[in-house]
């Protein structure tokens, strides 16, 4: 399960953060590892910082999105602090390791980590299921890149472990591709009937966002909305 959570690090701009982060994941039994537009390719800084850990390094993966890193996923979580611009599920790292492990059982999940200098933007942030912060202390919460890997790393590993002693019932969820398909297909329908208005979108596919990402759709649930929007396509003629 454990080699099923994906640890991806969007826009990197330090080599040695590369490696502290493989060393990160390697003690918790984590392996996979994605770069999601890296400034920088892996060096020596990044192999010493790695400690015994550069096998992680040697079979990253580099990928030019954050859409590219998550297509197959079908759970993603995103470390981000609390924003009151942006109402999006929150957990806390307990939780969101529980969900992970819950979710590697059935296929690859991912968990993003933004830039060292100012994190995830909205666009990318609207791209996962939860957010996740870590309740660091307020006077002082400058935690950096592989401390934070660490603390979600190790709560997904107690979470791994407590579900081989204890394995629960599998649930199917859509992957991040799929639900990124129903998103474009909601709007291009809801704005085929009029309700979203072309030059004035507003905010209403972020609420929406926001929504069906709180309601956390199962995948067969997900195909009978998407049935729904093309027995409506048919309806209007929206091609």
């Amino acid at each position: 399960m454990l080699s099923n959570i994906r640890v991806v690090l969007v826009g990197t701009s330090h080599p040695g953060n590369i490696g502290s982060v493989a060393r990160a994941m390697k003690t918790m039994g984590l392996s996979n590892l994605y770069l999601a537009e890296p400034r920088v390719e892996p060096d020596g800084h990044s192999i010493a910082l790695a400690a015994g850990a550069s096998d992680i390094l040697k079979n990253l993966t580099k990928v030019d999105s954050l859409d590219e890193a998550i297509a197959d996923c079908s759970l993603v979580i995103a470390t981000s602090a609390r924003s009151r611009t942006l109402d999006w599920p929150m957990l806390d790292p307990r939780q969101s390791g529980e969900k992970l492990a819950e979710q590697a059982a059935q296929g690859p999940v991912a968990i993003v980590f933004g830039r060292e200098n100012h994190g995830l933007n909205n666009e990318e942030l609207q791209k996962c299921n939860y957010h996740v912060a870590i309740p660091a202390n307020p006077e002082y919460s400058s935690l950096n890149l592989a401390q934070a890997v660490q603390i979600i790393c190790y709560e997904a590993r107690i979470a791994h472990l407590n579900m081989v002693a204890k394995p629960e019932e599998i649930t199917e969820y859509p992957l991040a591709a799929d639900q990124e398909r129903f998103f474009e297909h909601l709007e291009s329908t809801l704005s085929a009937t009029g309700f979203i208005i072309k030059n004035h979108p507003g905010q209403v596919m972020v609420k929406l966002r926001r929504l069906f990402t709180r309601a956390r759709i199962e995948a067969p649930e997900m195909n009978i909305l998407r049935g729904i929007l093309t027995s409506i396509d048919k309806k209007i003629g929206n091609k």
